[in-house]
């Protein structure tokens, strides 16, 4: 199953906004992630059930440690937001994607209007660049 597929409940947002701050190439430990959701009065035992689940969903990779598990994202938050997005209109005909698109334009608030239109000035400017997909 893939990312996109599946959402993310509270807690494993949670969980997964705490992965995603980690700048450390090794991962968190159940242990780690528990210590950052300081916010919440968790169990050992519920963080590394949400850990497993995500990775079950493949949002998280895991690998051993010794005896316990390091957990990092399979992906950043923005590519992951981004399919989650681009998959339902994947599903859609040309057409259906346009009046999808256009639907979502006519109620966006005015900030979200100014927030796009810097966003595709920021893809044309790269418009000569290759893309992180093309690269590899």
């Amino acid at each position: 199953m893939s990312p996109a597929r599946s959402s993310l409940g509270q807690l494993e947002r949670a969980v997964m906004d705490v992965l995603w701050a980690d700048e450390s190439e090794d991962g968190l430990s159940v242990r780690d992630v528990l210590g950052a959701l300081t916010e919440r009065k968790l169990a050992y035992t519920t963080v590394m059930t949400v850990l497993s689940r995500l990775t079950t969903k493949e949002f998280v990779a895991r690998k051993r440690d010794g005896r316990a598990w390091r957990y990092r994202p399979v992906a950043t938050r923005e590519s992951m937001t981004a399919q989650a997005m681009r998959d339902p209109l994947g599903e859609l005909s040309h057409e259906d994607k346009h009046s999808a698109i256009l639907h979502f334009i006519n109620e966006a608030t005015p900030s979200e209007i100014e927030a796009m239109r810097a966003a595709m000035a920021e893809v044309e400017a790269r418009a000569g660049e290759p893309r992180a997909s093309e690269a590899s």
